[in-house]
């Protein structure tokens, strides 16, 4: 399953456009990166929850779960039920063996087959996925020596010597997971339902992983990602890239069909989608992304800078450290 009925609302008013799950990384929805990992980990099937922008939510899950060659579940949220609420209502789907749950608006390559297999082994009710704190006043899942998690959030029995992880949003979970839940109304998997399976000291795992993660949580961390992606400081992605498929120029400028570069100054890394027009004296880059039939302006100057689809950069714009989408200039703070 993976989590979609978020609002989003850090990253607005790119999420009054897109749900974050769908948001575009490279031109391609962040939604594709998660089926990805789950088909790679042989996963046939796929549900998913929705709330914010629910039709477009599911427009793109449909196209993304049919491109994979996965079938798809969808449940509507009227009131947003939260992460156990939410697993809670694909219970018919989900409780008939172990299952992954992943967090849809997270960028975070991993090999799930591998976990999947390493939780079935351990026994635990459930498996979270953890990595070293980064910053940003995340809150701590505390785990003990032999790797069992102790303490979410300042909830659970707790203990000494404990160590502080920061929690990725995937797990793995056993059907009996669903016997802590309760039988309405919102509640949270890691604020609810995980400290009643620690009370009654039943084992949840953590696996630690050292990999790249985002949670897009900000235009500055959404900018970010998109160069992180553009730079390959991300696992390669299979045919999940945004680069698959894209005609290269040279060793660093990426095109995609119809994107018309004429007599514009370039600096790469840098990459152009569908259709989008750079005119003559432009200058762009190094670090920028052209989103599908977006125009740059003659005169116009771009650096370490998201262009979203759609968009025209006028003539005068000099933007640096920038997402741009239709009027909008979000800047890194």
């Amino acid at each position: 399953m993976i989590l979609c009925a978020g609002l989003g609302t850090r990253l607005r008013p790119l999420t009054e456009r897109w749900p974050k799950a769908a948001i575009p990384v490279l031109g391609q929805p962040l939604f594709r990166y998660g089926v990805a990992a789950l088909k790679r980990a042989g996963a046939s099937e796929l549900a998913i929850n929705t709330h914010h922008l629910a039709d477009a939510m599911e427009a793109v899950a449909s196209a993304e779960c049919a491109r994979a060659g996965l079938r798809l579940e969808v449940a509507r949220e009227p009131t947003i039920q939260g992460t156990a609420g939410g697993i809670r209502g694909m219970r018919r789907f989900l409780q008939d063996d172990h299952f992954l749950v992943l967090n849809g608006d997270v960028l975070f390559p991993l090999d799930l087959k591998l976990l999947v297999q390493a939780h079935r082994q351990s026994g635990a009710l459930a498996t979270m996925v953890l990595m070293p704190m980064p910053a940003g006043g995340y809150r701590p899942v505390e785990t003990d020596g032999s790797g069992r998690v102790r303490r979410i959030a300042g909830r659970g029995p707790g203990g000494g010597s404990l160590q502080p992880w920061h929690f990725t949003g995937v797990h793995v979970m056993s059907p009996a997971v669903f016997d802590f839940m309760a039988t309405s109304g919102p509640e949270d998997i890691n604020a609810d339902v995980y400290p009643r399976i620690l009370e009654q000291d039943l084992p949840i795992r953590a696996e630690i992983v050292q990999s790249y993660w985002s949670d897009l949580g900000n235009p500055g961390q959404y900018l970010q990602t998109q160069l992180d992606v553009l730079a390959r400081r991300t696992p390669e992605l299979g045919d999940a890239s945004p680069f698959h498929g894209a005609a290269q120029k040279g060793p660093d400028q990426w095109l995609r069909r119809g994107a018309k570069i004429d007599r514009a100054q370039v600096f790469g890394p840098a990459f152009f989608d569908e259709d989008c027009t750079v005119e003559p004296g432009a200058v762009v880059g190094p670090d920028v992304y052209v989103g599908p039939r977006a125009r740059v302006r003659t005169g116009a100057r771009l650096k370490t800078c998201v262009v979203l689809e759609d968009t025209e950069i006028s003539s005068g714009e000099d933007l640096t450290q920038t997402v741009a989408w239709a009027g909008h200039r979000l800047r890194r703070a």
